[in-house]
């Protein structure tokens, strides 16, 4: 055994706990905004269906109608590989997962709007479609059919609809709590946020309801939309959005890029409004940054190009739908939205494909960081994380399977999650 160093020191303890002492508030203000991911289970899209046409049978019809898509214009693995360009390894598999989410789940989160896609009503009828959407939410989640997050799109913080989007929220909420309180799943969304100002009068009303029941502070969450140049840009040069994190005092969830409506207040022309549009990747790379660390997740929008019509007019669609999926993934979005039930097994055989074709090397690179081997790359603590996020995010949406990926990494679920979500200045693992 070698001679042991002597190891010597200069400073005072003092200065260390001066230090400690200069960087409290530091270490504070880091633990408040940027508390990490939550650790939840991430929906990979959103489902928007108007208030009026909700119905209790409405999740089903949704994967009872990609199922008949995928009968009609491509009725086995071969045919679907064949139109989205899948390689012959990944044909089956996803062929299969693809049906099989389909059936089981067809949709992972819905969100009954009362916004652009139900229009202006009566107030009279706005009141009895929010009221009937409490109760036949309450019913779904009574009766196991709910899928695993719902809730509502109401009308935004302008003044020409406040009024409206707030007594909808109010008639919705109220209902759930009528019919036995508020789902563990439920997501509310405000639309069209120009100011941070129209976010803390969102967080306002949420813990005015709050009070009024009783609840827990903090029990309610919401997402913003981010539809205008305002809510990107401030007229003084800053990140509105960022403010617009800070402003909801905890309770904001996620960050929802609209698509089209973010596109028109730029002056796009229709022809090229879409998710893939320069204007559309600064937006996001914006939200991105402004939420990284702070647990905000942020979404991207849709298409409104529909796989309907005859075969070559679907597969196009197609296409183009599991593009842009799988371009979006590659950004580290991680979740969009779909307005067609057409557009179901586009969104699943990316997401599959995606994570099926990095499943081995993920799991090989996470395996080897956790007994320290060498391998061809030197993975840092982050990209452990990142790493174990990976395998988490695929088996919850059902790409993978916890005993193959036990098997290849020799990881736990409660594995994976303590590499993908440690403490905050601890190692990953």
């Amino acid at each position: 055994m070698g001679q042991q160093e002597k190891v010597t020191t200069s400073l005072a303890d003092a200065v260390g706990e001066e230090i400690d002492a200069a960087l409290a508030p530091v270490d504070a203000e880091l633990e408040r905004r940027y508390p990490g991911d939550p650790g939840t289970r991430r929906p990979v899209h959103t489902v928007y269906v108007p208030g009026d046409v909700f119905a209790a049978d409405t999740i089903r019809s949704w994967g009872e109608r990609a199922l008949a898509a995928l009968d009609e214009h491509a009725p086995d693995a071969a045919s679907f590989a064949a139109v989205l360009g899948l390689d012959d390894e990944l044909a089956e598999p996803v062929h299969a997962r693809v049906r099989a989410k389909l059936e089981r789940e067809p949709v992972e989160d819905l969100r009954i709007d009362f916004e652009d896609g139900y229009g202006n009503r009566p107030d009279a009828e706005e009141d009895e479609s929010a009221a009937r959407a409490a109760r036949l939410v309450a019913e779904a989640y009574r009766t196991g059919t709910a899928p695993p997050y719902t809730g509502i799109r109401t009308k935004g913080m302008e003044a020409a609809v406040r009024a409206r989007g707030i007594r909808t929220l109010d008639v919705f909420l109220t209902g759930l709590m009528e019919a036995g309180g508020l789902p563990g799943g439920l997501v509310l969304t405000l639309p069209k946020v120009t100011y941070a100002e129209q976010v803390t009068a969102m967080a306002r009303l949420l813990a005015a309801f709050e009070e009024t029941h009783g609840l827990e502070p903090g029990r309610l969450g919401f997402e913003i939309q981010i539809e205008t140049s305002q809510a990107v840009l401030a007229a003084d040069g800053t990140a509105t959005v960022a403010r617009m994190i800070q402003a909801a005092g905890g309770r904001v969830t996620g960050l929802h890029y609209g698509t089209f409506d973010y596109s028109a207040c730029l002056g796009v022309s229709a022809a090229h409004q879409a998710a893939d549009h320069p204007a559309a990747d600064h937006a996001k790379a914006v939200m991105q940054v402004a939420a990284a660390g702070t647990g905000v997740r942020v979404s991207d929008g849709s298409t409104n190009v529909l796989p309907v019509g005859p075969t070559e007019q679907v597969h196009a669609a197609w296409r183009l739908h599991y593009g842009l999926t799988r371009r979006a993934l590659a950004r580290a979005y991680y979740q969009g939205w779909d307005m067609h039930p057409g557009h179901l097994p586009t969104r699943y055989a990316a997401v599959f494909a995606f994570y099926r074709e990095g499943f081995e090397q993920a799991a090989d690179r996470l395996a080897r960081y956790a007994s320290r081997a060498g391998g061809e790359v030197m993975d840092e603590p982050a990209t452990a994380r990142a790493l174990g996020g990976y395998l988490l995010r695929g088996l919850d949406c059902g790409a993978l399977d916890i005993a193959e990926v036990a098997r290849l990494t020799g990881l736990t679920r409660a594995g994976l999650e303590g590499f993908a979500a440690p403490r905050r200045g601890a190692p990953a693992g």
